[in-house]
């Protein structure tokens, strides 16, 4: 799992590529919250156009990038899913809990 990041008018923008799974998931939560902790964004959007996998640890990356945004009054964003990653999040009703864009249905 490799990512990118950029700030840009309080908008915290973080690419995720590769897999999400247990191997990679608590590296991305630490980085993810870091950046989140560093910035204080008023929204952070999690890219999820070059992810190729995402298990149940992805739903706990979600999850706590949602808790770190909700400490500092932030909005979470998905964008970019393509239809494995849509499907995990919508068994787990994380589309009730985040807002998502640009979903490839």
């Amino acid at each position: 799992m490799q990512f990118t990041s950029y700030l840009e008018n309080g908008k915290l923008t973080v690419a995720l590529t590769g897999e999400i799974d247990h191997h990679t998931a608590k590296s991305c939560i630490q980085a993810i919250s870091a950046k989140i902790e560093a910035y204080t964004p008023d929204t952070c959007v999690l890219d999820f156009q070059e992810v190729t996998f995402v298990d149940s640890s992805g739903i706990a990356v979600v999850i706590n990038a949602l808790r770190a945004m909700n400490r500092i009054e932030g909005v979470l964003v998905l964008s970019g899913l393509s239809v494995q990653p849509l499907k995990v999040f919508r068994a787990s009703g994380i589309d009730k809990l985040v807002q998502i864009k640009e979903a490839v249905v």
